[in-house]
C-alpha cells in the first residue's frame, strides 16, 4: 500500500509520497510541493534534503555502516583490489576474472599521457597546489581525446582513461615539482604499485616495493572510493545535470575536494598535530581550546556529518596505520600525539555528548605520511581514490530517466523594489 505524508495549511490537505530505500530509509518526495501550495523548503546545506535515488553506495550514520553495492566496506579494505572496488562501483557487479583481466588492460594501454600536457606542468607557477593543478589538467583532457564513434565507447573508455590517466598525472606532477625525470607505468606492475614505482623511483636509486607499503595504499583508496553525496560528489552530479563532459564534471569535484572541511581535511589533520607540538605537545590545552568559540583553533579529523558514532573507515585506517609503522619500524612522534589526542576526546564529555568520535581523516594523513606521499599531495591521493564513486555517481546520473538540471530554489531577503537613482543624483 502506498504511504503518504499529509500536509495541512488553511484548511487544505496535501497528500506527500513517501519513498522507502532498500534499507528501510524514508524520505518525504516534495516534488510536487510548490505547485500545489507555492511553498518551498528551505534547508541550508542540505543536512535534511535527499537528491536523488541511488544505488550506489549506503550509509547509516548511528550505526556506523558504510557498504559499496552492499558489500560491507571492511570487507572489500580485506579483501578486494582497488581495482576490483572501482569496477565495483562503476559496474554494479564484482567483475570475473575475465572481466577483470580486460579491465586492467584497458588501463595499462591508457594509462600514458599525451606528450603536450606536460607543458601544462611546466607553466604553471612553482607555488600552484596540486590540486588546482590536477582540476585544470582534467579539464583539459577534453582537448586531447576527441569524442568517440558511439555514447557506449566514449563513456566506457573516457571513464578507463581517467582511472588510468590521473595516476600517471599525479606522480608525474610530483616529479616535474622536484626537477626529476617523468618515470613511465609498468605493465608488469598493479594499479597501486604502478604509482609508488612513478612517484619515488629514479635513475640513481630504483624504488623498493614494500608489500605492506602497497597495501596500505589499497585500503586508503578503497576507504575514499565513495561516500554518498558528500560536497564533492554532489558537485559532480549537480554540474554533470547540465549534460558538461565527464572531464568538466570530474574538475568539478576535483575542486570541491580541495576544500579543508572536505578533502583537504587528512593534510589539515598533520598541519594541526605539527602546530600542537610545537605549542608543547599539550593535548590537554587543545582540545579545552578546541571547545572555545572565540579560539580560532580547529581540531580537525574531529566528527563527522553524517557519522553519529566512530567513523567505520577510521577504525580500519587506524589499524592499518599501526601494523604500517610498526611493520617500517617507523617511530613518528605525531602518531604518538595523535592517541593521546584521541584518548582525551574519547573521554571528554563535551566530544562524547556531540558524537566527536575521530574520523577517517585523523588517521590517514599519518598513514600518507609514512608512505612518503608530500603534505600537499595528500589531496591528490583522496581524489585518485575518490575518482571511482564520482564516475559512478555521474554514470548513474546520466542514467536515470527521471533526469533533471539540478536547479536549488532560494528565499530571498534583499531589498524591495526602488527605482534607479541616475549617478548625478547620488
Amino acid at each position: 500500500m502506498d504511504e503518504f505524508i499529509t500536509l495541512t495549511y488553511n484548511g487544505k490537505e496535501i497528500k506527500l509520497p513517501v519513498i522507502t530505500g532498500s534499507e528501510g530509509e524514508k524520505a518525504i518526495d516534495i516534488s510536487t510541493l510548490r505547485a500545489e501550495t507555492g511553498f518551498i523548503t528551505l534547508d541550508p546545506g542540505y543536512g535534511n534534503t535527499g537528491s536523488c535515488l541511488s544505488a550506489i553506495t549506503f550509509m547509516d550514520g548511528e550505526k556506523g555502516i558504510l557498504r559499496y553495492r552492499g558489500i560491507p566496506v571492511e570487507q572489500l579494505a580485506e579483501k578486494a583490489s582497488f581495482k576490483e572496488t572501482a569496477y565495483l562501483l562503476i559496474n554494479g557487479r564484482l567483475p570475473n576474472r575475465e572481466e577483470l583481466t580486460r579491465f586492467s588492460v584497458m588501463l595499462n594501454d591508457n594509462s600514458l599521457v599525451h606528450t603536450d600536457l606536460k607543458a601544462f606542468y611546466q607553466n604553471f607557477p612553482r607555488a600552484s597546489h596540486p590540486m588546482g593543478i590536477l582540476s585544470s589538467m582534467v579539464n583539459a583532457m577534453k582537448s586531447f581525446y576527441p569524442e568517440l564513434d558511439t555514447l557506449e565507447e566514449e563513456i566506457n573508455i573516457t571513464m578507463t582513461r581517467l582511472l588510468a590517466k590521473v595516476r600517471t598525472m599525479a606522480a608525474m606532477s610530483y616529479k616535474i615539482s622536484r626537477g626529476h625525470e617523468i618515470v613511465l607505468p609498468r605493465p608488469d606492475l598493479t594499479y597501486c604499485e604502478n604509482f609508488l614505482n612513478m612517484m619515488f623511483d629514479t635513475p640513481v636509486r630504483s624504488y623498493e616495493m614494500k608489500r605492506e607499503v602497497v597495501n596500505a595504499l589499497r585500503v586508503f583508496w578503497i576507504l575514499h572510493a565513495d561516500h554518498e553525496q558528500n560536497c564533492s560528489t554532489s558537485a559532480v552530479r549537480m554540474v554533470g545535470s547540465a549534460r558538461v563532459n565527464l572531464y568538466a564534471a570530474i574538475s568539478s569535484g576535483i575542486a570541491a575536494l580541495w576544500g579543508p572541511l572536505h578533502g583537504g581535511a587528512n593534510q589539515a589533520v598533520i598541519e594541526m598535530l605539527t602546530a600542537i607540538q610545537k605549542d608543547g605537545g599539550n593535548c590537554a590545552k587543545a582540545i579545552e581550546r578546541s571547545k572555545d568559540k572565540n579560539d580560532p583553533f580547529r581540531l580537525m579529523g574531529f566528527g563527522h556529518r553524517v557519522y553519529k558514532t566512530y567513523d567505520p573507515r577510521a577504525k580500519i585506517m587506524k589499524k592499518m596505520c599501526d601494523e604500517l609503522l610498526e611493520s617500517m619500524h617507523i617511530n613518528d612522534p605525531l602518531l604518538d600525539l595523535a592517541r593521546e589526542l584521541e584518548a582525551f576526546a574519547l573521554k571528554d564529555p563535551y566530544f562524547v555528548d556531540h558524537h566527536l568520535y575521530p574520523n577517517v581523516d585523523f588517521y590517514s594523513g599519518i598513514v600518507l605520511r609514512a608512505i612518503g606521499i608530500p603534505t600537499k599531495m595528500f589531496t591528490v591521493m583522496f581524489a585518485i581514490g575518490r575518482l571511482p564513486g564520482w564516475i559512478a555517481q555521474w554514470k548513474e546520473s546520466m542514467d536515470d530517466p527521471k533526469w533533471r538540471i539540478s536547479r536549488p530554489r532560494q528565499i530571498y531577503t534583499g531589498s524591495l523594489k526602488y527605482d534607479y537613482v541616475p549617478i548625478h543624483a547620488r
